[in-house]
């Protein structure tokens, strides 16, 4: 592990919190870091004890997925977020009493380390479809959205990417009611994250995954072109209807 024992010895017995690189060489050490219980992700749910149920766990495979696959209403999806987005959303919870200012700080430096991750080599296939009410909700003020929007719009132009808007006439055609995290595996496999206001839900099981991605692949459909979509933030950006 490239450790000494008696480093090794202090974080086993609690006297030593492990790092990220620890937890990163015992899984490579013991072979665990292709499984589902890994070091790694026992750390992140440490050091986030503070997120949903789920979420660290979800994070751990959205950092080596090969596809992703993203749908959130009311507000623009977390890998897309400005900094500043991001920082609004954190603060609006601490006013409202759901967390404290520390576990704001928290979620923000989280979700840059989230986007980072994905700014490697081999970049995965993001796919995002997101509800109208997404650009039309106003979060933070103008210059704060205008910048929001602006990076959807340099998101829809990497070549590893699809930015679809789920206009809101599609009306019950709309095959979810809650935002869904879908990711493709190295080994293809496909899980599915999904949560609600007080918990979140990582699945693997084929028989309710597959549907999902089935019931994505419907949205898609449903939804705006990439290109009808860019038009529609750039209108909503203009201050246009």
């Amino acid at each position: 592990m490239e450790y000494s024992s008696t480093h090794v010895s202090s974080v086993e017995t609690g006297r030593k919190l492990p790092t990220l690189r620890f937890s990163r060489s015992a899984d490579l050490v013991f072979g665990t870091e292709a499984t589902n219980d890994t070091f790694e992700r026992q750390w992140r749910e440490m050091r986030h004890g503070s997120l949903l149920e789920g979420f660290p766990e979800y994070v751990g495979h959205e950092g080596r997925a090969v596809e992703i696959r993203l749908y959130e209403i009311g507000i623009i999806p977390g890998l897309l977020q400005t900094p500043d987005y991001a920082r609004v959303l954190a603060e609006s919870a601490v006013r409202r009493g759901s967390i404290n200012a520390e576990q704001a700080d928290e979620r923000v430096s989280f979700l840059a380390e989230r986007q980072a991750a994905l700014e490697r080599q081999r970049p995965p296939m993001v796919f995002v479809v997101m509800d109208e009410s997404c650009i039309r909700r106003s979060v933070g003020g103008h210059a704060v959205m205008d910048a929001q929007l602006q990076r959807l719009v340099e998101f829809a132009a990497k070549p590893t990417t699809v930015l679809q808007v789920a206009p809101f006439d599609i009306g019950e055609r709309r095959p979810f009611d809650l935002p869904v995290n879908v990711l493709t595996l190295p080994d293809r496999s496909v899980v599915a994250y999904a949560e609600s206001q007080a918990q979140g839900h990582l699945d693997r099981e084929a028989t309710s995954v597959l549907p999902m991605l089935t019931a994505y692949h419907q949205l898609q459909a449903e939804s705006l072109s990439q290109a009808a979509s860019v038009a529609m933030i750039t209108q909503v950006r203009k201050g246009t209807p």
